[in-house]
């Protein structure tokens, strides 16, 4: 939805690249905070996570947020 490369997802979530790249592949378990870290990033950038049983904007999923 954005066009971020990990690079750009480590940058906005302040993470080492490395730990991005150990994430996607699934060679760590990532910390509660980290994971934090990571949707503050996509928070920031006006995405949101829709958790199952949400029923905003149509439920489950990820969407962008109109903030105007």
């Amino acid at each position: 939805m954005l066009g971020w490369s990990q690079r750009d997802l480590a940058s906005h979530s302040g993470l080492p690249l490395s730990m991005i790249k150990n994430i996607e592949r699934g060679a760590s378990d990532p910390r509660a905070s980290t994971l934090a870290a990571i949707e503050k990033a996509f928070i920031d950038a006006k995405i949101i996570l829709l958790e199952p049983g949400d029923v905003r904007d149509g439920g489950q999923g990820v969407r962008f947020v109109d903030k105007s």
